[in-house]
């Protein structure tokens, strides 16, 4: 556990991708969080005083595992989202946080664009229509266009931002749904469920909190209707599963197209069988490109962090 350089020891809460590892231990004294969360509190409890950083990414950080860290300064996620860390508790102690929601959000806003044309046009049941000889017994049913579809981007930070004008370069009519007004040249929708009601594509960008706990629940849906379609490409946890798959069951909405689960990987039953549903595995940032400068900004805020406190040499020895 110990580093004989006087290196700035770092706990890696996280798998990496090679070259990220490499200049993470070129760096810091890096030290690995158990792969059992039975060993964590216990880990943390014998080596968690010698931590001045952590790297994070979807992992769990709370009140109890920061109190046994006491040494703390900083935490740097590989990802946008920070659902999985007590964010009030960190700044409650002067903990610094940091993330990559801006690098990774052209990604993310891409695949949102790819999700919203399979829901909409039934790409993947088209796929299929061609490939099981379907095409030679009958007709594909009609899709429905892009700029034909008022869409509605709930979260207008990076990532629906991206999202936005990528939809309003195909002509569609734009509006959000935020906790506040941006300075943004879409209409601005103050409730969800306006949002929801005004909307035939309701796409969701927000991140994960606890003000946006299942807020796409049965009521909002119910707004969308029956010609609306949903795409969540923010975390599982904004929409209420159980109230989607019962409006799908009611054909309460037309379809939706899903990169993220309420506990993923483990997906239902009802979605993954059911026609009018496309799902992908949280790859919104899954490219090779963006993954390798999430990690990089990972590490540059460490770098950034501990150089303004006058720690460059150690970064160095």
């Amino acid at each position: 556990m110990s580093d004989m350089t006087g290196r700035i020891k770092i706990l890696q809460y996280a798998h990496l991708p090679e070259p990220i590892q490499a200049g993470l231990d070129g760096l810091f004294d890096v030290t690995r969080m158990p792969e059992s969360e039975a060993e964590h509190m216990a880990f943390l409890g014998e080596y968690g005083s010698q931590f001045r950083g952590i790297c994070v990414r979807h992992a769990h950080i709370d009140a109890a595992m920061l109190d046994l860290m006491p040494n703390l300064e900083v935490i740097s996620s590989y990802s946008a989202g920070l659902d999985g860390i007590d964010i009030d508790a960190a700044r409650a102690r002067g903990i610094a946080i940091y993330n990559t929601s801006e690098i990774l959000a052209e990604d993310v806003a891409d695949l949102a664009l790819v999700l919203a044309l399979s829901v909409t046009r039934g790409t993947i049941r088209g796929h299929d229509f061609v490939r099981t000889g379907e095409w030679e017994r009958s007709t594909f049913p009609l899709g429905r266009s892009i700029r034909s579809l008022n869409t509605g981007v709930v979260g207008l930070g990076h990532i629906g931002a991206s999202v936005a004008r990528r939809f309003a370069a195909m002509g569609a009519p734009l509006a959000y749904y935020g906790p506040r007004k941006k300075p943004a040249d879409y209409r601005y929708f103050d409730k969800v469920e306006d949002l929801a009601e005004w909307a035939d594509l309701l796409i969701v960008t927000c991140p994960a909190t606890d003000e946006t706990y299942r807020m796409i629940n049965a009521a909002v849906l119910q707004k969308l209707g029956p010609g609306g379609f949903l795409v969540n490409v923010s975390r599982g946890t904004v929409v209420d599963e159980t109230a989607l798959i019962a409006t799908l069951a009611a054909d309460g909405i037309a379809g939706a197209a899903l990169d993220v689960f309420e506990a993923e990987p483990q997906v239902p039953a009802a979605l993954r069988s059911d026609a009018r549903v496309v799902l992908s595995p949280h790859m919104g940032s899954g490219t090779t490109e963006t993954r390798n400068q999430m990690g990089e900004q990972m590490i540059q805020a460490l770098v950034a962090f501990f150089s303004e406190r006058g720690d460059e040499a150690r970064l160095q020895a």
